[in-house]
């Protein structure tokens, strides 16, 4: 008999590109639970900086044919991400993000929440953990996001999350490739 984890438990593992990059996404609706692994041909350092400076995040963080645009971005315990991720016919849709934790190139937390124009925040929201390692060469970084409610959860499923993602870490992966040639 399976547990209810099992049950509501949907997991997609693949090898990205012919470098055999791993890409892990693991949606646990029991727990309100993503898992995201990811491996990038990188320097830990590079790697971070795209996940903690406004100028390189906008440029990988949206799903082709959206992009990304931040309004402020203050990456400090305390600080917060004010964005967008915009159609190309110009729909925007905001969301704030709030640092709680950071221990530099190692962990970084945040408290995400979709919003208004006016950052005016759609409870509930979802809590990031972000972890970064290095080994042989490539950076590993893991993400677990926590929903604090089910129907948050699916609606990110609805909206696309899951095929957004894998989208924005094909784009990270091209844009390290190009930087990490200069």
């Amino acid at each position: 008999m399976k547990s209810k984890i099992q049950e509501h438990q949907n997991t997609n593992s693949e090898e990205t590109s012919e470098k055999n990059l791993h890409f892990d996404f693991t949606l646990d609706k029991a727990s309100k639970t993503v898992f995201i692994s990811r491996e990038f041909n990188a320097d830990l350092s590079l790697v971070w900086d795209a996940f903690t400076k406004q100028e390189i995040l906008d440029q990988w963080v949206a799903p082709s044919p959206w992009s990304s645009k931040t309004k402020y971005m203050d990456f400090k315990v305390g600080g917060k991400r004010f964005y967008a991720m915009v159609s190309p016919e110009g729909q925007e849709r905001w969301s704030i993000q709030e640092y709680t934790s950071i221990s530099p190139k190692t962990n970084f937390k945040l408290f995400n929440a979709f919003a208004d124009k006016d950052e005016n925040p759609e409870l509930p929201g979802s809590d990031w953990n972000y972890n970064f390692s290095e080994q042989n060469g490539k950076t590993k970084v893991s993400i677990v996001i926590y929903n604090e409610s089910l129907a948050r959860l699916e609606k990110m499923i609805e909206m696309g999350f899951k095929e957004g993602y894998a989208m924005t870490m094909k784009n990270l992966e091209e844009l390290l490739a190009t930087l990490s040639q200069k």
